[in-house]
């Protein structure tokens, strides 16, 4: 059973030695990520970023026991666990699925995680307009149409990572 766990990202390291004490190994840790190219100072550089934020996804076979789920909430790094993860556990396993089949050979989220929609407004945040807010007027295969402000442009399509606005 898959729970969702909202994690102090400064203590991620305590909080998966705690959960390898009480759970043992047989347990699995799910962060999707992104990596996002960024310009500073006319330099290249990556940085990476948890699509989350600070939720992390942990699978167990044993968390139908309650009282597991209550030792868990005072775990090292814990700040507290979502409710509702045993009703929603199918949609919980087809995100997991989505975001596992779209991850590219490093781990990271590809630009096929999102369904992009025409006429929708996005964030960019990679490429040559990062952090500007766009329309998208058209898409093709490899190219996409984009609007900024009254600015018409076409990108790349694997170039480019979007957030939706």
């Amino acid at each position: 059973m898959w729970i969702i766990i909202k994690y102090d990202k400064n203590k991620l390291a305590s909080l998966k030695e705690d959960l390898s004490k009480r759970l043992g190994k047989n347990y699995e840790i799910y962060l999707p990520k992104i990596s996002i190219q960024k310009i500073r100072n006319n330099k290249k550089y990556n940085k990476d970023l948890n699509l989350l934020g600070d939720y992390l996804f942990c699978f167990h076979n044993n968390f139908i026991n309650t009282n597991l789920l209550n030792i868990l909430k005072y775990t090292r790094g814990t700040k507290y666990l979502l409710n509702g993860f045993k009703e929603n556990q199918k949609d919980i396993q087809l995100f997991i699925k989505k975001c596992k089949e779209s991850e590219n050979k490093e781990g990271y989220l590809s630009h096929d995680f999102y369904d992009l929609k025409i006429n929708s407004i996005y964030k960019l945040m990679s490429g040559p307009f990062a952090n500007c807010v766009i329309k998208l007027v058209n898409l093709q295969k490899n190219k996409i149409n984009i609007m900024i402000g009254k600015i018409k442009t076409t990108l790349k399509r694997k170039d480019c990572l979007f957030e939706p606005v």
